[in-house]
């Protein structure tokens, strides 16, 4: 790096690209006061130069050939914002093997190609930092990993995915049916054209694998874990909840450490309405640590957005040059997992809805079938209607997942239960 200066190359100026133009067009002066030198945007390199973006920039400085940026000897850490596997894991490789510092928020190509990244990066002596791939501009990443890194970590939980938390709290405030809360998270830009990779679990999985490797020092891709979205989800489970149980839902990523080995899975879940996690509603983002000698941690706020985002990807840059030359540690240097656990190992409270017809004795075969299983009830609760139907809301006391997946199957094969069954797990 440049004794005299710091340039920096973009690659991608899209939404979050162009969070990162807006910052330096605001506080160029600030960041190069805080460097000790000036701190430029050297070159931004996107297919398409043309389209505005809502932010003043030196036309000069854009270019469609990415190695204007790659390639260009002068520049010195380069901001890939490109997204996906290809051709962003092939631009972030060539950086890096030309000797420039990177810095990403593409939690995807992070959490498929960890090792490659990291060796690389090694092999290159360069920083790769990627703060704002998990939690958009909540400081998460370095904490975990410096600040913090005197303790084992016992377990992490984190609502890391705005879009689903923008729906289930507005399905708790006005009861709303998913299908609708999520048109109007469309309408607002909270959710996708497509929402998929949000309302089923994997944006918050992709996450959940980060942080699992810096916590834990163990890798674990996503295919080998439980990953479950919200679409089952319905407005009487969430109400039931809410005001009989006194149970927030929430989409939870969550990587503990048991006897057993490590827990890693990704579903909704109920949580005490008093626990910290409960208060955080709409698009906002949080990250639970338990450590071994600092105890709970919550880590707070904007997950996602534009300027949000783009704070963490400047932030990153000043972070390699204050530090350029500082040992990065990505996780434990020795795992600290022994094991996997299996998700049919996982012992859990759970929450059933169970839609069946009135019928004398249907109650009795359930709670049968689910005694067969080694479940048992803590409560049970009927909400009858005008059509000959019965709800069965059942809430067990802690029950392997197994056996409860089993009870389920055998539940759902009565003829009296005209629909599957909804499970919800409940984190105590």
């Amino acid at each position: 790096m440049s004794k005299n200066e710091v340039n920096i190359g973009l690659i991608g100026f899209g939404t979050i690209g162009a969070g990162v133009v807006e910052i330096f067009n605001k506080n160029q002066e600030i960041l190069s006061k805080k460097c000790g030198k000036p701190v430029n945007l050297k070159k931004v390199a996107d297919l398409d130069i043309e389209s505005d973006r809502g932010v003043k920039i030196d036309q000069s400085i854009l270019t469609t050939d990415v190695n204007d940026v790659l390639e260009n000897d002068d520049i010195d850490i380069v901001i890939e914002l490109v997204g996906g596997y290809e051709p962003a894991k092939t631009f972030v490789l060539k950086a890096m093997e030309n000797g420039k510092h990177v810095v990403s928020a593409n939690k995807a190509l992070i959490a498929k190609h960890w090792k490659e990244l990291i060796d690389v990066a090694d092999k290159n002596n360069v920083r790769f930092s990627f703060e704002a791939s998990v939690g958009g501009g909540i400081p998460v990443l370095q904490p975990l990993n410096e600040c913090l890194s005197a303790n084992r970590f016992e377990g992490i939980y984190g609502i890391m995915n705005g879009t689903a938390n923008y729906i289930l709290t507005k399905m708790s405030e006005e009861g709303s049916k998913f299908e609708d809360v999520l048109k109007e998270a469309q309408k607002m830009g909270y959710a996708e054209a497509d929402p998929t990779f949000d309302i089923e679990g994997h944006d918050t999985a992709q996450k959940l694998i980060v942080l699992t490797k810096l916590g834990f020092g163990e890798y674990v891709p996503q295919e080998k874990f439980h990953v479950e979205g919200i679409t089952k989800i319905t407005p009487e489970d969430i109400e039931f909840a809410k005001n009989e149980l006194k149970y927030s839902a929430k989409l939870l990523g969550i990587a503990k450490q048991t006897e057993e080995g490590l827990e890693i899975r990704v579903h909704p879940t109920f949580i005490p309405e008093d626990h910290l996690l409960a208060s955080v509603n709409d698009v906002f983002n949080a990250i639970y640590l338990i450590g071994d000698f600092v105890g709970p941690v919550m880590l707070y706020g904007q997950g996602a957005g534009r300027m949000a985002t783009a704070s963490a990807v400047v932030g990153d840059c000043l972070d390699i040059v204050f530090n350029e030359n500082k040992r990065i540690s990505y996780g434990p240097v020795d795992s600290q997992v022994k094991s996997i656990k299996r998700m049919g190992d996982v012992v859990s409270k759970y929450y059933l809805s169970i839609n069946t017809l009135d019928e004398p004795g249907v109650l009795e075969t359930i709670t049968g079938i689910l005694n067969k299983n080694e479940i048992s009830v803590e409560s049970i609760n009927q909400k009858t209607s005008e059509s000959n139907e019965v709800k069965i809301i059942i809430v067990t006391h802690e029950a392997n997942e197994e056996n409860i997946q089993k009870a389920i199957e055998k539940i759902d094969e009565l003829q009296e239960v005209k629909e599957k069954s909804n499970l919800i797990r409940i984190l105590e």
